[in-house]
């Protein structure tokens, strides 16, 4: 009966071994497939707003030519069951591409015109978020026939990241606006603002104060401009009242990796925000201290426009 027992009891403990040393194997299997695995995006089935799919890249995403022509397949495949439409479908064709300097251009041929506003609005976002996960593509242009392509009003798209679409994915964004912000980056040595024109697609949920700033966190998009602060800030709360906006950072806000003076990192913030029409002054909090020392400029209360800073 003891001997019964004790094997019952080894029995268990080498299945309790073999049970973990399974789970470690496959914990090991899928952190060595997280290296390829991106999020590819579709148009959902009421052409409302898009969606992602977890896919795991066959080429690697540092292949740029084999992993770009992988997933303008798998971009062009309609699902089995119409959970999802594929982003280039067969309303327009991709006549060829292009990749220089961390720029992807995509050739699409006239029938391109053809999409209506929303969904052309919908697939641009679902392709440009996708192709931008790769190590070598930052942006994506889109060109018809040769040409680049232009909004509504003729104006030039121009390049494109997955920050120009700013909304929460997988939900409706029927309610899409393009906005073009007017943001204040430093310029080249860092002792002056510069104004910069940015155009913007965004979910009409997000405060147009915090969509502001959050472009200014994620930095200037060409060579005449400076990042002024650390873009891995995070907004923890923003609000408006009587005028005035109130903003809250995370710490990382006071991490400093750029040559700017804390002046022109600070009116970076208040010159752009400043901007909209209903806002003539901005407090800034870290983690809820209204009083901080950023660099070795101590941040206090409410902070106008200042144009003496201007380059």
């Amino acid at each position: 009966m003891k001997n019964q027992k004790k094997i019952i009891r080894n029995l268990i403990v080498i299945l309790g071994l073999t049970l973990v040393l399974g789970g470690l194997a496959a914990c090991a299997k899928n952190k060595s497939q997280s290296a390829n695995a991106i999020k590819v995006y579709y148009v959902n089935v009421d052409e409302t707003g898009i969606i992602s799919q977890d896919y795991e890249l066959k080429a690697g995403k540092g292949n740029t030519d084999e992993a770009i022509s992988e997933l303008i397949e798998v971009l062009k495949t309609m699902p089995d069951r119409l959970e999802y439409e594929a982003p280039i479908s067969s309303k327009i064709d991709l006549v060829g591409y292009s990749v220089n300097d961390n720029l992807l251009t995509l050739n699409f041929n006239a029938g391109y015109n053809d999409l209506g506003r929303t969904i052309e609005i919908l697939d641009r976002a679902a392709i440009v978020r996708t192709f931008t996960q790769l190590d070598h593509v930052d942006y994506v242009s889109f060109q018809i026939e040769g040409t680049p392509l232009t909004d509504h009003s003729g104006s030039i798209i121009g390049n494109m990241s997955s920050d120009t679409f700013i909304y929460n994915v997988g939900n409706e964004i029927n309610t899409y606006e393009k906005v073009e912000l007017k943001l204040y980056f430093a310029n080249e040595t860092g002792d002056k603002l510069v104004p910069v024109y940015r155009s913007v697609v965004y979910n009409s949920n997000i405060s147009m104060e915090r969509l502001a700033i959050e472009q200014i966190i994620s930095g200037p998009n060409n060579d005449i401009s400076s990042p002024t602060i650390s873009n891995s800030s995070k907004i923890n709360s923003i609000s408006v009242k009587d005028g005035t906006c109130y903003v809250d950072f995370d710490a990382s806000f006071l991490e400093n990796t750029n040559n700017v003076s804390a002046e022109v990192a600070l009116y970076s913030i208040v010159n752009t925000v400043t901007e909209l029409p209903n806002i003539n002054k901005v407090v800034m909090s870290v983690n809820g201290e209204l009083t901080f020392t950023y660099m070795d400029y101590l941040i206090n209360g409410a902070y106008e426009r200042n144009l003496d800073i201007m380059e």
